[in-house]
């Protein structure tokens, strides 16, 4: 089974999470942690600096390794790295994604996430917001 290397931005503000929902291909709708694949000759946190700039037209400061997030799907394996991030400039345009929403730690439950992302929720409502 092919492996998908890709980085995710837990982009925390406030005690509140960012989540993007997908607004093309074969996951559409699902909310996600915004994100993307790594480039040959990038690390982690270089890839994520590029993905949320190109998709969010934003500048994160990306922080400290949250978890690596090893899934399953039924074409691939996806192995993500996920950071969690500081806004540094930009306003989180959606260049890419469906919607967004800022959750807190009650309402982080109240979206459809994909299942790579599902893990990290309790995470993340335990040790950050």
């Amino acid at each position: 089974m092919k492996t998908v290397k890709v980085v995710a931005a837990i982009i925390i503000d406030d005690e509140k999470v960012f989540a993007t929902q997908r607004g093309y291909g074969e996951f559409k709708d699902g909310w996600e942690f915004p994100g993307g694949k790594i480039e040959e000759g990038e690390t982690p946190q270089e890839a994520l600096v590029r993905e949320i700039k190109e998709e969010l037209d934003t500048q994160i400061e990306v922080g400290e390794l949250l978890d690596t997030v090893e899934y399953d799907y039924p074409k691939f394996h996806l192995s993500m790295d996920c950071f969690i991030c500081k806004i540094k400039s930009g306003d989180l345009v959606l260049k890419e994604h469906e919607a967004a929403k800022w959750l807190t730690k009650e309402t982080m439950d109240s979206v459809e996430w994909l299942p790579a992302d599902e893990g990290l929720v309790e995470r993340i409502k335990s040790h950050w917001i």
